[in-house]
């Protein structure tokens, strides 16, 4: 269960009263066209007047205590440690300055880790003990890759809740035969995830990826994994569906 406020999700999941995390919709912005309307990703050719909006808006909406720390991010399995120091460079308005990474994690108060998702898997991970946050942007590129495993790794703890913000769902998520074989060789436990649907392609479950991976490294308690961004067209962009289109930021920070 995930609880919806007016233009965000918030994550209905058992952690620390110290953390705060929200999931935005594409609802409640000033973009227009195929950004319409909420959208803060900056590089998909939106209007940057439009974006800069969009993000004070999602700052004063979520009560943000500081300014979200945008990555840039490129399907990779890197992941990155955010400070108040490493905060302040990269809390520019533009990419420019963004350091590359597919996930952010961070034992500071006030910093905020931000993903951008329209289709790819948002997950949030916090420590049992409220101390540690993190934030990862998961296309089966970096699942397959293994940026779930190395954010973990990164927060060096199994201690962890999980909370799964809204991706495509199964029922839209076609791949080719080499997409499921390439998971299967890494692990025989991901062929559940695949279900044939036509010749040579195969229905992925991300949510299922995702909660294999999660796993594999210790981790089972967690919570979100059912929506469906694609079929969705009212709540949530969809890169699939639309091509040209915003993307939904997915945040999490601790007092």
């Amino acid at each position: 269960r995930t609880m919806t406020q007016n233009n965000y999700l918030i994550p209905d999941w058992d952690v620390p009263a110290n953390i705060h995390a929200a999931m935005t919709l594409r609802t409640g912005g000033v973009s227009s066209g195929s950004y319409d309307s909420l959208n803060p990703a900056a590089h998909v050719d939106d209007n940057s007047d439009s974006v800069l909006k969009n993000r004070q808006r999602i700052n004063t909406m979520l009560g943000l205590p500081f300014e979200p720390v945008w990555l840039n991010q490129v399907h990779s399995p890197d992941v990155v440690e955010l400070n108040h120091r490493s905060a302040n460079l990269t809390g520019l308005k533009d990419l420019s300055g963004l350091m590359t990474a597919d996930a952010s994690f961070s034992c500071e108060s006030n910093i905020v880790c931000a993903v951008l998702t329209a289709d790819c898997l948002p997950l949030l991970l916090c420590s049992k003990d409220g101390e540690k946050i993190a934030a990862i942007h998961a296309g089966w590129r970096g699942l397959y890759s293994g940026i779930i495993t190395n954010t973990i790794n990164a927060l060096n703890t199994k201690n962890l809740t999980v909370w799964l913000g809204a991706a495509i769902g199964a029922c839209c998520f076609e791949v080719g035969v080499e997409v499921r074989e390439q998971f299967i060789t890494k692990n025989p436990q991901f062929a559940t995830a695949f279900t044939e649907h036509a010749k040579e392609k195969y229905l992925a479950d991300i949510y299922q990826l995702a909660r294999i991976e999660l796993a594999l490294n210790g981790v089972n308690d967690i919570y979100g994994g059912d929506f469906c961004t694609v079929c969705n067209t009212q709540r949530f962009y969809s890169y699939r569906r639309d091509k040209q289109t915003g993307r939904m930021a997915t945040l999490i920070w601790k007092d």
